[in-house]
C-alpha cells in the first residue's frame, strides 16, 4: 500500500479516466502546488477508480495524513466501511456507495496538509510521511504482541502455583478446589487480564483481578500504569476486592506508579514473575495462595 503499488495501479488504468477524475476531485489550488513541485496529483489525492482497482491503497492515503488505524477507523469517524479495503482489499457495497464522498473528504484534509508544508511539498515528503506513520503502526502491533505474550506467560505462572489443586482446566480457565472445598475459577480474559472468582452457592464471588503490562519502555511506563488503573476501576465496579498490576518496575519510582494507579493493591515486577524468581515472585506466590485459599 505504498507508492510503488500506487504507481503500478495508476499505470494499469485508462489515463483519460484517471485525468477526468483528478480534475473532479483535486482542488485547483492543490493542483497548482503539486504542479509547481513536479508531483502527480494521484500521489497525494485518492480517486474512486484507483481505490476500486487496488482497495488497499486507502492505507497509503491514511498514512500520508499521519493518522493511526485506531483513530481513522474508530467509532464516530464514519470510516469503518473502508477498513476492509485497507486490510483485506475488499470493497463491500457500503464502501463502494460511499467512495466518492470519501475521496472528497480526504481531498479536503490532504489539501490542508499540502498547503501547510513549507516552503513547498517535495517527493521526499511523500516518501517519508507514510513511513513515519507506518513505523508507529508496526511498533503498536509489536507492543500488542509483547503484551499478549506476557499475559499468557503470567497465566501459566499462576497455573504452576496452583497446579496441585487443579480439578479442571482448558486453555483459558483453570478450576481449583480450595481448602474450604469450594471451586475457585481462574480465567484468562481481558480488562482485567486474569480474573479469580470463587463459586459460593449459586453465585460467583469476585476475589482478584490481575492486569499485566509486558512492555519495558520506561518512557511509556506511566501510560501503562494509567491503563491498568482504568481496568482496575472496572474490576472494582464488578466487585473485585483485590487488584494487582504486573509491570516492569526496574528504574521506576514505586510511589509515582502508585499515584498512576491508586486502585492497585500489589505491584509485581513482570521480570520476576516471568523468571519465577526474585522478591516480587515470592510475594506474588504467597499473596496468591492466600487469596485462593490453598496451602502455601
Amino acid at each position: 500500500m505504498l507508492k510503488d503499488a500506487l504507481r503500478s495501479t495508476v499505470a494499469a488504468l485508462p489515463q483519460a479516466g484517471v485525468k477526468a477524475e483528478l480534475g473532479e476531485f483535486v482542488p485547483p489550488e492543490a493542483q497548482k502546488l503539486l504542479a509547481a513541485a513536479g508531483i502527480r496529483d494521484e500521489e497525494v489525492f485518492p480517486i474512486p477508480s484507483v481505490l476500486r482497482e487496488r482497495p488497499t491503497l486507502v492505507g497509503y492515503y491514511r498514512l500520508l495524513l499521519g493518522v493511526s488505524q485506531k483513530q481513522f477507523y474508530g467509532s464516530g469517524s464514519g470510516l469503518t466501511p473502508f477498513k476492509a479495503m485497507e486490510e483485506r482489499g475488499v470493497v463491500n457495497d457500503k464502501a463502494d456507495a460511499a467512495l466518492e464522498g470519501f475521496c472528497r473528504e480526504m481531498a479536503l484534509a490532504l489539501s490542508a496538509l499540502i498547503e501547510q508544508i513549507s516552503p513547498r511539498v517535495t517527493e521526499r515528503d511523500l516518501e517519508e510521511l507514510p513511513l513515519l506513520t507506518l513505523g508507529s503502526q508496526f511498533q503498536g502491533s509489536n507492543n500488542n504482541r509483547i503484551g499478549q505474550a506476557a499475559t499468557e506467560e503470567v497465566f501459566l505462572a499462576v497455573k504452576e502455583i496452583v497446579a496441585e489443586h487443579i480439578v479442571e482446566e482448558n486453555e483459558t480457565e483453570v478450576v481449583v478446589r480450595n481448602s474450604a472445598g469450594r471451586n475457585v475459577r481462574i480465567k484468562l480474559a481481558a480488562d482485567p487480564d486474569v480474573r479469580f472468582e470463587e463459586d459460593f452457592g449459586e453465585e460467583a464471588r469476585p476475589l482478584l483481578a490481575i492486569e499485566i503490562k509486558g512492555g519495558a519502555d520506561r518512557s511509556n511506563a506511566h501510560n501503562r500504569a494509567g491503563e491498568a488503573e482504568k481496568s482496575h476501576q472496572k474490576a472494582k465496579a464488578l466487585g473485585y476486592p483485590a487488584c494487582w498490576t504486573v509491570i516492569a518496575k526496574k528504574g521506576l519510582d514505586l510511589d509515582v506508579l502508585e499515584g498512576d494507579s491508586p486502585t492497585t493493591n500489589l505491584w509485581s515486577d513482570v521480570a520476576h514473575v516471568l523468571a519465577r524468581e526474585g522478591a516480587d515472585w515470592e510475594q506474588f506466590q504467597t499473596r496468591l495462595v492466600g487469596i485462593v485459599g490453598i496451602p502455601a
